[in-house]
Order: structure tokens, then sequence, then C-alpha cells
């Protein structure tokens, strides 16, 4: 909701309400303080949590992008009934915790990024109506001591160097490029700054004969605003500014409409699965062309060129 509401163009009553308190999740940071400044909401709350998880995480601290905090201090305390959450190290291959040489789960330091583990209460025997073998690559058996049973989010968190924690990823939404680790949200929070964008779904692509993904951004625009070389241009420094060289995108999509589930979650298969190949991507593709410093338009004239150069 609160994506939506900054779009809507200011007015003089943005501040008259009574509300004091605003509480969802995955808000971006930068709406995050435009949100709360323009319509003058003093506290924003955010929270993370699944359907099938054993606990959940708040942020009640108004910290922009934080999702809870994961202290030394909060840890000693203890979990309530028992159902400990714990940042552990995780392989950016197989996306599985890393174990030491005792077979423990090696535990996450500020500064590192990891998966999010939370204990599994004894009543709870199945996560999910299907196999068995369905609900056990769910499950981290063994962390911390024989016989324990964690479940895994499934997601990546930051842990900064005060205990907060930033939501990263989802396993599967990052992807390697030139043998380093893309996280597509990063990307995605780069260039959703840019003023003029609306919303940018970033996934990875198979380039044939390349090692990894190379990185592409379906994009659509705020209302009334068309490619124009110079939009192109500033696309390009921003993300030459922020994001280091792995992580740029090589191909753009300009979309009318993101391709969304249900849940207002962005839909990445039918992307992925087409590429940027021309004869299957009808809407306008770009490609990014660092001697001219810009994005330029990739067709059925220069494809043929752009996957055989070096990208």
């Amino acid at each position: 909701m609160c994506r939506y509401l900054i779009r809507v163009p200011p007015n003089d009553l943005d501040k008259v309400h009574k509300v004091r308190v605003a509480i969802g999740n995955g808000l971006r940071p930068d709406i995050w303080e435009e949100f709360k400044g323009r319509f003058n909401i003093p506290l924003i709350a955010e929270f993370f949590g699944a359907t099938e998880g054993t606990t959940g995480t708040w942020n009640i601290l108004n910290k922009p992008g934080c999702i809870g905090r994961w202290s030394p201090l909060t840890r000693q305390f203890g979990p309530p009934r028992g159902v400990g959450s714990f940042l552990v190290r995780h392989d950016p291959i197989t996306y599985e915790p890393i174990r030491d040489k005792n077979g423990r789960c090696v535990l996450l330091k500020p500064g590192e990024e990891g998966l999010f583990i939370s204990g599994v209460p004894e009543y709870i025997t199945a996560f999910y109506k299907g196999t068995k073998e369905m609900n056990e690559k769910k499950i981290v058996r063994n962390a911390f001591k024989d016989g324990d049973v964690f479940f895994n989010f499934g997601d990546l968190f930051y842990l900064d160097k005060h205990y907060y924690m930033y939501f990263r990823d989802r396993v599967g939404d990052t992807f390697r490029w030139k043998s380093e680790n893309v996280s597509t949200r990063e990307v995605s929070d780069a260039i959703s700054t840019l003023p003029f964008i609306q919303d940018a779904n970033v996934y990875g692509v198979q380039i044939q004969g390349a090692d990894g993904r190379a990185g592409m951004a379906a994009i659509t625009f705020n209302h009334g605003i068309s490619v124009t070389t110079e939009l192109l241009q500033q696309m390009y420094r921003k993300i030459e500014h922020e994001l280091p060289s792995y992580a740029r995108p090589i191909f753009l999509r300009i979309l009318n409409e993101q391709i969304v589930t249900q849940t207002m979650k962005h839909r990445k298969i039918e992307l992925v699965e087409e590429g940027f190949d021309p004869n299957k991507v009808t809407d306008p593709l770009y490609v990014l062309d660092n001697l001219a410093k810009t994005y330029v338009p990739l067709s059925l004239d220069n494809y043929s060129q752009v996957i055989h150069s070096k990208l």
C-alpha cells in the first residue's frame, strides 16, 4: 500500500489524518523514509514471517529497512517456548548451511549474510501436505547438537555491526556471474531509487557459452514516462555508481506492467525463459554498452553480434 500511495501526487491533505503506526513487510528503505516524511507517520513497524514458519521477527525500532535484531543480549535470554532462531552461514552454490569440522552449523558474524533458521517444536511433524522428501528439504537436522531440528526459511538475511537484520533475498533469487554472487534484491533496490522508475524485477539469464547467468532487469516506468536517450544514460550512471561491475544488468526489458503473483510478488519464471531473445520478446529490449556509457536497443539486427561479444 505504501508503494502505491507514494505515487499519488502530493496534496495538502497528506498529513491530515490520525494514523500513528503503519505495519507491514517488504517495504523498501527508500520508500520507507519518503512515506514516513510525506504522510507524517511517527512509527513504521516491519515484520518478517512465513505461513509454515515456526517463528518471526519484528522491527518496532523505526529503523528503515530493518526486520528485527539478533543481538547477543537477546540470544542470552533465550527463546519463548524453546523455539530459538539463528542466522547461519551458507554455501552460495548449494544454499545449504555450512558445517564446521564437527558437522555443526556456523553462526553468522556481523557484516555477513546467511540463512535464517528456527527451531521446530516437537508437536510439529510436517509443514506441507506433500511427500516426506518435500518436508525434509526445509529441515536442518543436528544443527548445533545431536537430535535438534530447525526449519530453514530459505531466506538470506544480512547482519550489520549493530546486530540489526535486513532481508536480502529468497534463496534462488541470487545468481552467479563472472564467479560472483549477485543479489537480485540489491540490484533492484539500486535501480528503483531512480525517480522515473516504478518497479524493477531482476533475474539472471543464460548466455550460450558463458559461465553463470547474466543480469537482466524488467522495468516499469512511472505513468507518462517513455524511454529516452537521457533516461537510458541516467540508468547507466546510476548502475555504474552503485553496483560492482559483475552485478550490473547486461540487459533491460521495458514492461507496461510487472508480472506478479496473487500476493503481488514478482514472477520471474516467464521472464527467465524468454530471456533477451528478440524472437520471443515483443517488449523493448536494451543491452549494456560500456563504450557509449549507456544502454542501446537490442533487436534482431544486432542480436547475433551481442551474444558472440565479450559481455
